[in-house]
């Protein structure tokens, strides 16, 4: 039970529901999303005071797929639930984000600890008076745990949890009781910035690494650097940048990696996911005698079936938390500080010129006749010739999320996709999360690509976009069904197949002001080209939705071989 601080021991009574609003918005949250719930309902009124919006999801699930995809845009999100049922709707997206390095503060409003104490039977529970049966069940898929029943912890906990989910960049887990939300805590506190820097190095340590390290770069007669999703989770893209200019050593990123480097520079060779990769890039890759992988998350659709043909001897991993030079690892030693020293110290190395990625869309599928289908082959490198500096894109799980490796993107375009974990559905909700990041940032474009299939599992998230006038592209690829299981098994069994929606109409349905909100519905490589020359509908003057349609049995050859080296392990004893 909750015991006070007396108000005449405060220099500045602050509640703790404030304090905790106040620290985010320190950090960067500026939106928070979630569901109101009778037992976070009291919580939710200190969210406008403090400078905050609330989103207001259709969902628990949507609004966590929402927090993802902003706080891959802004840099950390927050979402509210309510005890059981909230919480334990949002749990996939909280997995999610941890599977993927995503930095979520998830508020659970929970009973009071009164009745938690006396083990009441409440509603929203299993009936057994256990009150810790869902805070244990998140405990796995949070970094860091706090449970605000005392409110001379309060802030320290609340400190710690915001700090952890900075740092580690992945979710955190506050459950707020109803009779702690209006709690007097010290408010002094708030007067002193959170720490969020990053623990240095052992200096004797990380320049003993900085030396292996060079020995094996200069020794290195054909070295390349490729850059993985880590890099972008733990903010390392400045070094990364920085190495990446002074070295002039060709550069690729893995599909998680994608939008990490500038990809208009000269020595940008496009994406490697071994068999998958474009064989240029493979040839390249493969045949280096030194390969500095940043970042590296080596999961199965990250590298087309675990299709990587390069040893561990030609390899120095950096990650945030080790550094492994062939097969010997230096753990507690951060990359930041050791990828600042190499490119400080390297000097001239040997420098062997790679491929370099563009747009060209392949001969065979260059045909414009008007009965000409829009094919994967034709979009990717077309949609690519499209996109603009700064963009934000969503890529769904299936043919969305391999097709996009054909894609080289202009400057400062931000790539969001969920490789590891591949809950379908994500995209929509993160598309609304990172539109309403990008409105907060003044960026222009926030568009997604979402096969059909995936669509109906959180299609409703189109209404809370609507609502917050958010101006996302979306683009929903009609082929019929779930592509990508078709490719890994049943190509023409029922489970695979779907109702078919009439998707365009759902705008209306939503509630869109039709002077505020446009549809289009695209079948031929000529429409889609003409839709593309369209100013008005490049400018994204408020939320557009596109039905784009492609054949049932039409697939990026990337996702052919992923989808087939899947099977293939699925089908092992």
């Amino acid at each position: 039970m909750a015991t006070d601080i007396r108000t005449s021991e405060l220099k500045k009574p602050v509640d703790v529901a404030e304090y905790l609003f106040r620290r985010l918005h320190e950090v960067g949250v500026r939106a928070v999303h979630g569901l109101p719930g009778d037992y976070n309902l009291v919580a939710l009124d200190y969210i406008p005071k403090v400078g905050l919006t609330w989103v207001g999801n259709c969902n628990e699930l949507n609004a966590g797929y929402a927090a993802d995809g902003y706080a891959r845009v802004k840099g950390i999100a927050a979402i509210v639930t309510t005890f059981g049922v909230g919480e334990l709707s949002a749990i996939n997206a909280i997995a999610g984000a941890y599977s993927e390095y995503s930095p979520v503060v998830h508020i659970v409003g929970t009973p009071s600890t009164i009745a938690q104490k006396q083990g009441m039977l409440l509603h929203h529970t299993l009936g057994n008076g256990d009150f810790n049966v869902f805070a244990n069940m998140n405990r796995d898929i949070s970094v860091a745990m706090a449970k605000l029943n005392d409110p001379h912890e309060a802030a320290t906990m609340i400190d710690h949890a915001i700090r952890e989910c900075w740092v580690q960049s992945r979710p955190v887990y506050i459950a707020l009781p109803t009779d702690m939300v209006t709690k007097k805590i010290e408010g002094a506190r708030l007067d002193t910035p959170l720490d969020l820097s990053y623990p240095s190095n052992v200096p004797e340590k990380e320049d003993y690494v900085v030396d292996v390290v060079l020995k094996y770069l200069h020794d290195a007669k054909n070295p390349v650097i490729l850059v993985d999703a880590c890099a972008i989770r733990h903010r390392v893209l400045d070094e990364v940048h920085e190495l990446v200019k002074q070295s002039g050593l060709p550069v690729f990123v893995t599909p998680m990696g994608k939008g990490a480097v500038n990809e208009t520079l000269p020595t940008f060779g496009g994406v490697y996911a071994g068999d998958g990769s474009d064989p240029d890039v493979r040839e390249r890759l493969e045949s280096s005698d030194l390969i500095l992988s940043i970042g590296a998350i080596k999961s199965d659709f990250n590298t087309a079936g675990f299709t990587y043909h390069v040893s561990q001897l030609s390899t120095i991993d950096f990650h945030s938390n080790y550094v492994r030079v062939r097969y010997s690892e230096y753990p507690g030693v951060r990359m930041q500080g050791v990828l600042q020293k190499v490119t400080a110290k390297m000097g001239k190395l040997n420098v062997k010129a790679g491929p370099v990625a563009n747009n060209n869309i392949p001969k065979a599928d260059r045909d414009m006749s008007d009965d000409q289908v829009i094919s994967h082959a034709w979009f990717w490198p077309r949609m690519g010739q499209w996109l603009e500096k700064d963009d934000i894109v969503i890529t769904e799980t299936g043919t969305a999320n391999f097709g996009i490796w054909e894609t080289r993107f202009p400057d400062g375009v931000k790539a969001l996709s969920q490789v590891l974990w591949g809950s379908i559905g994500w995209s929509v909700g993160a598309c609304q999360g990172a539109a309403m990041a990008a409105k907060e940032l003044g960026i222009k474009r926030t568009i997604l690509f979402v096969g059909d299939g995936s669509f109906q599992l959180t299609a409703q998230e189109v209404s809370t976009m609507i609502r917050r006038e958010l101006n996302p592209i979306i683009f929903v690829i009609c082929n019929k069904g779930y592509t990508i299981e078709r490719f890994i098994h049943g190509m023409d069994a029922e489970y695979n197949d779907i109702q078919e929606w009439k998707n365009k109409d759902l705008l209306d349905v939503f509630g869109a002001d039709p002077e505020k909100s446009k549809t289009y519905q695209v079948k031929t490589k000529q429409e889609l080209h003409d839709l593309f020359n369209n100013k008005h509908f490049s400018s994204a003057p408020y939320i557009q939705f596109v039905e784009l349609y492609m054949d049932r049995e039409d697939a990026p050859i990337a996702l052919k071989l992923t989808a087939e080296a899947s099977a293939k392990n699925n089908a092992k004893e």
